[in-house]
């Protein structure tokens, strides 16, 4: 259950308390002081890693998967040998354990509303490799989703059960992802209400973290499925949830990546890849910024505070610097006339 009231506490103030709390149990015997003393120096250098200042509810599994691998590039301090420079895979799993412990208190302790360790990526492969695959889709496996979205959204509902009547929905799940980039947790929070027209546009106000909104245009495509889906092929109910099961139950967060892989086996197998709701956040960023949109336009279709977090979505594209380069503003031809 979440708790009732959320206390928004920084990193530094929740490990503290955590720490006094896992000292505390060596007292009453249900932790030895040598766990304890892990525990500790584990959370404590997730602090530091993480930003001690910041609140502990504004982390998202992106901002865990950051500390993961940047713990895994830590040296090891205990060891000399040539391969100390980094942490052991050993190491890496039992300072993920405690993290996870220390969150499962927070979740508890109504520090944080959902436990952020619950969508972290990283595996251990990764990590021992100490970067993360790419997680943005190339523009080829973007459209091939994008269209196959698209398609789907047209065609005919088949018959049978109504359970699997939801072509609509899942196509305009997986195009607002593709398009506008939004956090799996603003998707699902998402009501009707929440989109509106003006001057003939059709916005997105997103309601996103920190209690901040953000209201973001939606492409015409884009517009014209949720219309369909609004017109038709949401179920009847007086749930003011956009995004509904076919028993009238807004959706839940889990049941997102079912929605995507769904859509993606309507791609064709060549244009086909797996990928996760943010990464789905990434491939938006990545195109955007590729394609010379106004970073700052980038930054608030996002919800970011700063242009600096911006860094974090870019992914390399292959054969884009080819691109650039082919295209150096430098080397055009000069207009007649100018």
């Amino acid at each position: 259950m979440r708790p009732v009231k959320l206390t928004r506490l920084s990193v530094e103030e929740c490990v503290d308390r955590y720490v006094e709390l896992v000292r505390a149990k060596t007292v009453t015997g249900a932790l030895s002081a040598a766990t304890a003393e892990v525990y500790g120096r584990d959370v404590s250098t997730f602090a530091e890693l993480a930003g001690p200042g910041r609140v502990l509810d504004d982390l998202t599994g992106e901002d865990v998967d950051a500390v993961l691998l940047a713990f895994a590039r830590k040296p090891d301090g205990r060891r000399s040998s040539p391969t100390a420079a980094t942490q052991s895979p050993s190491s890496q799993a039992r300072f993920r354990r405690s993290v996870s412990a220390f969150f499962k208190h927070a979740a508890l302790s109504g520090w944080v509303q959902v436990d952020p360790m619950t969508t972290a990526t990283v595996t251990a492969r990764e990590r021992g490799g100490l970067r993360a695959e790419r997680r943005a889709l190339t523009r080829e496996q973007a459209q091939g989703l994008v269209g196959a979205a698209r398609e789907q959204a047209v065609t005919e509902p088949r018959a049978g059960r109504r359970d699997q009547q939801v072509e609509v929905r899942d196509a305009l799940i997986v195009l607002l992802l593709s398009t506008l980039g939004p956090r799996v947790s603003e998707l699902v929070r998402a009501n009707v209400e929440d989109f509106y027209t003006n001057d003939g546009v059709r916005y997105w106000r997103i309601f996103g973290k920190g209690g901040r909104t953000r209201d973001v245009p939606l492409p015409g495509d884009v517009a014209g499925v949720l219309d369909l889906y609004l017109s038709g092929a949401r179920p009847a109910t007086a749930d003011k949830a956009l995004l509904l099961s076919w028993r009238g139950r807004r959706l839940a967060r889990g049941d997102v990546q079912a929605v995507i892989d769904r859509v993606q086996r309507r791609v064709d197998p060549a244009r086909r890849r797996s990928v996760t709701p943010h990464g789905l956040r990434h491939t938006t960023a990545t195109h955007l910024l590729a394609d010379a949109v106004d970073m700052d336009a980038v930054r608030r279709v996002l919800g970011h505070r700063d242009l600096a977090t911006l860094g974090r979505y870019r992914d390399e594209l292959p054969g884009e610097l080819e691109v650039a380069m082919r295209a150096h503003p430098l080397l055009r031809e000069r207009r007649s006339g100018g």
